[in-house]
């Protein structure tokens, strides 16, 4: 046997964790020794781990077994832990090998290969004490890097979309809801840690699971909302002028918006523009992030789309018109701005075109012209 492969087995001689700890419990142990390790750890944190060990006996016997390992582990010398980096790249690239049985017997003259060797002490140590989690702990001395990456990848990921007209309601593996409104794209991943959505553009309504060790997020353009539990919608619609920013409304619970920095992980940043809103609360940011103050809720509520109706106020026409061709052609067509620039105010059917074209001559000093392709709504002469 190798000699790196000889001393990781001399400092791997440690017990393993009982018989009856369960895949529940070494995961709540590596989340809790890590978490330690942090330089976020404060005094409440460990007086709850402190909470959690006294809970238990169990939980106190596979803590302290762990660290045992632990101290093995960053013991182990720097060249067995670069053939083990080398021997799990192996493993990563054929996924079953990690899962097979105990390797057939050899003749007593073949000198075991260095990953068969490996291999047979991970299934002798690793997998019994912490699963495939600690396989991939032991990809660094210290295991974070390798902790951070194993949590980092999701344990649930699809995409939804919603076409032009059309609404989608959604159910996700947590009793989460979604509700996405016409011509809307987003992302669903799901974590170890946390929920993440990543709204593309659209507008959706969120019904979110409490689950305070899981947060969710919502990622929209140049904000993020974190919430535990609640009901909100987001409206994010890049290309629309006038309405190009973040919308966020609560109907029930608290959410946390901020501004983020565009990257595509779940860290946001906590600025001083950082905003909490309550039920009947909505906040509006600009295409860079920043945070208008908080509103109420309007009278229709944070989402009327969901019963087929949007509402303008005092709105510039050209932006009303956009609106409406979100959910559908509306064969109507501005080319002078100051018609363009007209107000218009009320509630509509987005998908009742017709009834758009009998009110706008009666709301408005315009007149409705047919041209090829259409109509043109011009200035009332």
């Amino acid at each position: 046997m190798p000699a790196s492969d000889s001393r990781i087995d001399h400092e791997m001689n440690a017990s393993p964790l009982p018989p009856d700890n369960t895949a529940g419990l070494r995961l709540q142990v590596l989340d809790w020794f890590v978490r330690r390790q942090r330089e976020s750890w404060s005094t409440a944190d460990e007086q709850a781990l402190q909470q959690w060990l006294a809970a238990d006996a169990a939980h106190r016997a596979a803590y302290v077994q762990w660290e045992q390992h632990w101290r093995a582990i960053d013991a182990v010398p720097a060249d067995a832990i670069a053939q083990l980096r080398r021997n799990l790249a192996h493993d990563k690239a054929q996924p079953s090998a990690t899962a097979a049985a105990a390797p057939s017997p050899r003749p007593a003259a073949a000198a075991p290969a260095p990953a068969a060797a490996l291999s047979a002490w991970r299934r002798r140590w690793l997998l019994p004490s912490l699963g495939m989690a600690a396989a991939v702990v032991m990809t660094s001395g210290t295991g974070l890097l390798a902790w951070q990456h194993w949590q980092a990848q999701p344990v649930f990921k699809q995409a939804y979309a919603s076409q032009r007209g059309q609404q989608l309601q959604v159910q996700l593996p947590d009793g989460s809801e979604l509700r996405l409104d016409t011509a809307t794209r987003l992302e669903v991943a799901y974590y170890r840690d946390r929920r993440e959505v990543l709204l593309h553009e659209g507008q959706a309504v969120f019904s979110v699971q409490a689950g305070p060790q899981r947060p969710f997020h919502v990622l929209s353009g140049p904000v993020g909302i974190t919430v535990v539990g609640t009901r909100f919608s987001v409206r994010y619609t890049p290309g629309l002028a006038g309405s190009d920013g973040v919308r966020v409304a609560v109907e029930e619970g608290k959410v946390r918006v901020v501004r983020r920095d565009g990257a595509p992980g779940p860290a946001l940043a906590q600025i001083a523009e950082a905003q909490t809103l309550v039920a009947g609360q909505q906040i509006s940011a600009n295409p860079e992030g920043s945070l208008r103050p908080i509103q109420p809720v309007a009278a229709e509520g944070i989402a009327a789309w969901r019963e087929h109706r949007i509402s303008f106020v005092n709105t510039p026409l050209a932006q009303a018109l956009a609106e409406f061709e979100r959910y559908g052609s509306t064969g109507l067509a501005i080319s002078d701005p100051a018609v363009a620039a007209l107000r218009l105010s009320g509630t509509f059917d987005p998908s009742d075109t017709q009834t758009l074209r009998k009110v706008l001559p009666h709301a408005l000093p315009v007149r409705l012209q047919q041209v090829a392709g259409g109509l043109e709504i011009r200035a009332l002469r």
